[in-house]
């Protein structure tokens, strides 16, 4: 599963672009230096019922903003990725390939 693929999976299962949950996350302190991954895994899972992998994403976004490696772009793997900059804004707004 791509990274991408992973955020468009968390905004199905919480209704909120990961745009919005950056912002609650930050409503909430997570998103401050030295916050704990598990801190972030536990309230999505709390709250919205997400599981560690998905949540992970979210922690990822909040401790690197939207940038992901170019590693797996343009990769056949499982992992690819279409682009090193993750879309935050939503599905429905997402451009086209």
């Amino acid at each position: 599963m791509s990274f991408q693929a992973y955020l468009d999976a968390l905004e199905d299962r919480t209704g909120h672009t990961p745009r919005e949950l950056v912002a609650q996350a930050h409503e909430r302190g997570l998103d401050a230096p030295g916050t704990k991954a598990a801190a972030v895994v536990s309230w999505l899972a709390e709250e919205y019922g997400v599981g560690r992998g998905h949540a992970m994403a979210l922690v990822h976004v909040l401790r690197n903003g939207a940038a992901i490696s170019a590693e797996h772009v343009g990769s056949t793997g499982s992992h690819r990725d279409e682009s090193d900059t993750l879309w935050l804004d939503g599905k429905a707004t997402k451009p086209g390939p």
